[in-house]
């Protein structure tokens, strides 16, 4: 049955609109459905601009290693090494898509493989940032994945594919877009096998995770459940190529430091210093001399390794450098923050012995600067309850004792200037 508009004539569903001399209307497949010309050429321009906003940019205009560089340390505090490997990853991954296909091609033409990358460093690092930054720099979708989550095809879990859907939906469905992704998967130390020697049991959430994780990694069309979850014979799959997604695989790897010590040292005379007492510099020195033999006694399979060309170590975060995240990047927390309470009249100082202790309780919890948000998030709670209340511009700085604890009355040192009241 067809639906029409007031006069019986059949309308657009998206304006309302009736067919006319300056408007036609288009019928779908079921008959009884209409959509005007220029509601379609609305809808084209919506998603032109989706797609110019997702689809990576030309090569002519993919930063330099030294630029992306610069970039990232606006962003990231220290991790030097990690930078400069990272950028010259990224920039030689667009470069190799910057080749034609036809070029690709050729019989005589040198085929480039792509370089994906394994992070190694404690949590709270920059592991993450360091791989959002890139996305960001370059305009392209980037997904985030949790390997812990994830199980091999056919059990409970989340199957390997679910990866490449959060970053078809990063790319807001435009799968051309999707990709020249970045996808990003953490905690991959966490699938290691339990042992070096293959098991006759399943280890589904371990070794089976790696081995399903080989083909969309390396590079293959895979195929995608819409709605995510698992896979049914007769749903319509999303198909996606994954031969120019880059991967960035991290991970905190306890005790891999270990084994790179015991390997290291096994060739030296005598005992040297254990891997407790060295220091955070030494130790990162020991894990960019890690090998793929290595990782796989960690728990990694060759296949998986073979796949990961380059491979940084990231250190972990001092005290300097936490005080430095806290103030110096463009997103630094406490700017955060000041520009939060800024919204409501609120002037926010911070003392440099309450920055300081905040990175020093950051250090004590073991967090890295991943936790240092939430400190200063439980350390302002009541004040952010009580702001918005208080009339009038307001002043507020946080002091040692507030970070440590030791004031009990934190309201009362919301100090209020009464003048803007009065005028007010």
């Amino acid at each position: 049955m067809k639906r029409f508009g007031s006069n019986n004539d059949a309308f657009c569903f998206f304006c309302g609109s009736t067919a006319g001399k300056d408007r036609k209307l288009i019928t779908g497949p079921s008959g009884n459905t209409f959509i005007c010309d220029k509601c379609v050429a609305i809808c084209q321009g919506i998603l032109d601009q989706q797609e110019a906003d997702v689809t990576p940019i030309e090569l002519k205009d993919v930063p330099t290693p030294r630029e992306f560089k610069e970039y990232l340390d606006s962003y990231v505090v220290g991790q030097e090494e990690a930078k400069k490997t990272l950028s010259v990853a990224v920039y030689n991954h667009y470069k190799r898509m910057s080749v034609s296909a036809a070029s690709q091609a050729a019989e005589d033409a040198v085929k480039i493989e792509k370089s994906n990358v394994l992070l190694i460093g404690p949590t709270g690092s920059g592991k993450t940032l360091l791989a959002r930054t890139l996305a960001q720099r370059l305009k392209v979708p980037f997904a985030i994945a949790d390997a812990t989550t994830l199980t091999e095809a056919g059990y409970v879990g989340e199957d390997v594919e679910n990866v490449l859907l959060k970053l078809i939906n990063a790319a807001d469905g435009n799968i051309e877009a999707a990709e020249r992704g970045i996808i990003f998967i953490d905690e991959i130390d966490k699938i290691a096998r339990k042992s070096e020697n293959t098991s006759i049991t399943r280890d589904v959430s371990g070794e089976g995770v790696q081995q399903a994780l080989l083909k969309i990694i390396e590079g293959t069309v895979a195929s995608v459940p819409p709605q995510g979850g698992r896979k049914h014979p007769n749903q319509e799959m999303l198909q996606i190529d994954t031969t120019n997604i880059l991967f960035i695989l991290g991970g905190a790897f306890v005790g891999l430091d270990k084994i790179i010590e015991q390997r290291v040292s096994s060739h030296a005379m005598g005992f040297g210093s254990s891997v407790g007492q060295m220091s955070d510099e030494d130790k990162m020195k020991l894990l960019n001399q890690v090998t793929p033999d290595d990782l796989v006694k960690f728990g990694l399979i060759p296949e998986l390794i073979g796949r990961m060309p380059i491979t940084c170590a990231l250190k972990e975060l001092t005290r300097d450098d936490l005080v430095s995240v806290l103030t110096e990047p463009k997103n630094a927390i406490t700017k955060q923050f000041q520009a939060s309470f800024n919204i409501d009249d609120v002037k926010l100082e911070f003392e440099k012995e309450a920055i300081e202790e905040i990175a020093d309780e950051a250090i004590r919890q073991k967090t890295g600067a991943r936790g240092l948000r939430t400190i200063v998030e439980k350390m302002l709670m009541d004040v952010m309850f009580k702001i918005p209340d208080i009339k009038g511009k307001k002043t507020f700085t946080v002091t040692k004792k507030i970070v440590q604890g030791k004031e009990k009355n934190i309201e009362s040192l919301i100090k209020t200037d009464t003048a803007s009241i009065e005028s007010a």
